[in-house]
């Protein structure tokens, strides 16, 4: 494939490059976490890049950290409420 390394070592392809190997790109993506900004005529148009990063990792710390919450939390059972204490 012939891409050029750009900053942030993402791979500058074409969109017709892009449009020939994209099940190519899209393995090298996953497999890599490589990055690609695709050009059409010599303007930068979309990037492709891994959707797995710091959004998934937050996600999961925010999961961890509710369940913990919930685990030290006392169970209170109570009375059961009245059907006019639930509709007041």
């Amino acid at each position: 494939m012939a891409a050029t390394i750009q900053q942030g070592g993402e791979r500058a392809v074409t969109a017709a490059e892009a449009n020939r190997r994209f099940s190519h790109i899209l393995r090298d993506v996953r497999q890599d976490g490589a990055r690609f900004l695709v050009t059409a005529h010599g303007t930068p148009v979309a990037r492709i890049i891994p959707t797995a990063g710091d959004d998934d990792v937050a996600t999961e710390r925010a999961k961890a950290a509710l369940l913990s919450r919930l685990d030290s939390q006392p169970v209170v059972i109570g009375d059961p409420w009245t059907r006019d204490e639930l509709y007041d």
